[in-house]
């Protein structure tokens, strides 16, 4: 099985709690900074299986890619900071309309995006109110700390980062986002691994009710798998409760919203029916 996971994901998680002991195939790991990059992998079928956010998974979809959700999780209790739009502690932006014209770094497809461009709707103001620069989440560091840009939209661990660097919060993904995941699969791997993926996905889903249990040891293993300071480590462990949820007509009704916010930024105009982007296991 070749699986993908982002920065501070499933690989931590699943060693974490030791979910692969006995299982009866080997996982070869693939590591990805950010959910677009794994897509893409995915896309041409270089791995099998991983996890990402809604937002960057059905802006793949309607850009075309084969690999569709097999299985949901979903975010409980999530602190500030999870998602969200930063600013460098200096700065005198206090709110989305303080960015008007300014320079917002983000990966376009990704849920900072999405984040973006809710916060600006929300306020009424249109998708290009903002200047846009798409960034991997490394250049994007670099970027707000030089002062190269604005602002930063993005996602834990990165923005436990950048606010243990001293940049503070100006939009929180908490009022746009209900923090929902999906495993995403290659169609080569569920045509041709269907009972290895089932299985790999109930591991993950025990890992997920062991990390919720346990948030300091699997902070400590975090932290040694990625290199994360252990403080930061254990902000991202208590930002990213999740739990497996069910691929029903209501979760993936809510999904409409996300399709709608990227057509009414021009970012696609495909319609690709949302209801085939889903095979659930």
């Amino acid at each position: 099985m070749r699986v993908g996971s982002q920065k501070g994901g499933t690989k931590a998680l699943m060693l974490a709690a030791r979910a692969l002991d006995g299982a009866p195939y080997k996982v070869e790991w693939s590591d990805f900074p950010a959910a677009q990059n794994l897509l893409e992998a995915l896309g041409s079928d270089a791995v099998d299986v991983g996890l990402v956010g809604d937002a960057p998974f059905q802006f793949a979809y309607q850009s075309g890619s084969p690999a569709r959700a097999v299985a949901a999780t979903q975010s409980e209790a999530r602190e500030a900071g999870a998602l969200a739009l930063v600013v460098s502690g200096n700065s005198p932006v206090h709110s989305i309309r303080d960015l008007v014209g300014k320079r917002v770094a983000t990966t376009r497809g990704s849920i900072g995006h999405y984040l973006v461009l809710r916060a600006l709707a929300a306020a009424g103001l249109p998708p290009d109110a903002v200047r846009l620069t798409f960034l991997n989440p490394s250049d994007s560091r670099a970027a707000l700390q030089t002062g190269a840009i604005d602002g930063w939209s993005t996602w834990a661990p990165y923005t436990a980062v950048a606010m243990a660097e001293g940049a503070r919060i100006v939009v929180d993904g908490r009022d746009f986002s209900p923090g929902i995941g999906f495993d995403v699969a290659s169609e080569s791997a569920i045509a041709g691994k269907r009972a290895i993926l089932a299985d790999f996905l109930q591991r993950e889903a025990k890992a997920l009710e062991w990390a919720n249990a346990h948030v300091d040891d699997y902070a400590r293993i975090l932290s040694g798998e990625t290199g994360l300071p252990l403080p930061i480590a254990q902000v991202t462990v208590r930002q990213n409760r999740r739990r497996r949820a069910a691929i029903d007509a209501g979760l993936i009704a809510r999904q409409q919203v996300i399709l709608d916010t990227f057509r009414n930024a021009g970012e696609f105009t495909t319609r690709r029916p949302i209801t085939d982007a889903f095979a659930p296991i």
